[in-house]
């Protein structure tokens, strides 16, 4: 899973604290940057999430469609229906030159 490899999550940016020195950033200005990077590692997350759960149910479809038996029917039309269906169209454009 992915939380097994992101090392940081919205709280730790938060609550993240950094030293101040003689000429340094502007604490507003940092935590305003920190504010944005929070919401926008929410959000990721989130969609994350969404996605694995998406993921999983797709999985699952497919899983249980591979266990159903393989028809010969496709929308309900059979090889002998499409078999049919040729012989009436090629007797209809070729007409009584195909038997000759």
């Amino acid at each position: 899973m992915l939380s097994d490899k992101v090392k940081l999550t919205a709280k730790d940016i938060l609550e993240k604290e950094f030293k101040t020195a003689m000429r340094g950033y502007k604490p507003e200005e940092v935590d305003k940057f920190l504010d944005w990077i929070i919401k926008d590692y929410e959000t990721f997350h989130q969609e994350i999430e969404e996605l694995q759960l998406e993921n999983m149910k797709l999985k699952k479809q497919l899983e249980d469609a591979s266990k159903r038996p393989a028809t010969t029917q496709t929308a309900g039309t059979t090889n002998f229906d499409i078999l049919k269906r040729l012989s009436n169209l090629e007797k209809h454009v070729f007409g009584s030159k195909l038997y000759d």
